[in-house]
């Protein structure tokens, strides 16, 4: 049985939110989000004496927010008491930055989409100009995260260079062609049970209990509507569209090809231009997991090696036993900074 944390948090923890249009969204869902920051005691006592101090982002899997990580679980402990102890065993303070980045389609992949909003520039720009605003930071601004938290991090050096000098990736989605192809006929089949998307969104909203069928589904939407969306219509409100024929499931390969622009496999070149510019690189994947992104995940390693990215300061790749769930010890790696 795993080791209860009991230890109450010593250091600061803030709570604010910022209002911002790069969060438009086709959803409806809010542009004003809660941010929670947390400074360990030691880095509280280091801000006292006028240092400045790092910053680490948390970015949440699907179906996840920064604020959940911050909330009590059994035989376990929340990330600003991972975060102290880690301080407290001789890791570097910083300011951990947890965020509130949930949407309707059940989590965030962090890109720019008109459907969930601009994410990555919303995270680049207004987040980080608001907490140098609050805090005395030393410009270091490090991207932590697990499965689409862990994508987001592989990521958003390459959308928005130069805004990042750190990041770390937990099982971040990695390899369309093995995570999200063979899904698609399963996912066109539940939603023909609605009558389309938007009836699919519909009835989930006014469903009781979510069956694992209907989670799989709203995860493969909240996918196209990421990577692929369409202008809205009468018939397509939100503008979401599967690429696949709706009759025989065909795949469409031009909107098949939207989705593998934003696949870290198809983005190397741009990933290793992006990476260089970087203070570390950690990449970390279970060897069981049930998406298949260890595959991915190989492959990218693999591609990054022979691109010479061991040129960079700090690369580190590891696979370890376990799966896509149950990973939080992992944070020890990626939340301790050099």
């Amino acid at each position: 049985m795993p080791e209860h944390n009991f230890t109450p948090i010593s250091g600061v923890l803030e709570r604010f939110t910022i209002k911002s249009d790069a969060l438009e969204n086709r959803l409806g869902d809010p542009t004003e989000r809660e941010i929670l920051v947390h400074i360990p005691k030691q880095g509280f006592e280091a801000m006292i004496g006028e240092e400045k101090l790092p910053v680490i982002v948390y970015l949440a899997p699907y179906t996840s927010s920064g604020l959940g990580r911050a909330s009590w679980k059994a035989f376990s402990e929340t990330l600003p008491q991972r975060f102290e102890r880690i301080c407290s065993q001789g890791g570097k303070p910083a300011i951990l930055v947890l965020v509130d980045s949930f949407t309707s389609l059940g989590g965030n992949q962090f890109v720019d989409s008109p459907v969930l909003g601009n994410w990555a520039k919303w995270l680049s720009n207004d987040l980080q100009n608001e907490i140098s605003n609050r805090y005395p930071v030393d410009g270091t601004w490090k991207l932590v995260g697990k499965s689409s938290g862990g994508y987001g991090a592989l990521m958003l050096p390459m959308f928005y260079p130069e805004k990042w000098t750190d990041i770390a990736c937990h099982s971040g989605d990695c390899g369309f062609d093995l995570m999200f192809r063979p899904l698609f006929a399963e996912t066109l089949t539940r939603i023909s049970k609605s009558g389309g998307i938007d009836e699919f969104l519909n009835d989930f909203r006014q469903s009781k209990k979510i069956a694992s069928d209907d989670f799989h589904t709203l995860m493969m939407i909240a996918m196209a509507a990421s990577y692929c969306p369409s202008e809205p219509s009468e018939g397509n409100k939100l503008g979401i569209e599967l690429p696949i024929d709706s009759e025989t499931a065909q795949i469409d390969e031009s909107k098949w090809k939207a989705w593998l622009k934003f696949d870290p496999l198809e983005n190397v070149e741009k990933l290793l231009e992006a990476y260089s510019g970087l203070n570390s690189v950690y990449i970390d994947v279970g060897i069981w997991d049930q998406y298949h992104i260890q595959y991915g995940l190989r492959r990218l390693n693999k591609m990054l090696i022979d691109g010479r990215i061991e040129g960079i300061t700090n690369y580190r790749y590891e696979e370890f036993e376990g799966s896509h769930s149950g990973i939080e010890s992992r944070l020890d790696y990626s939340l301790r900074l050099d």
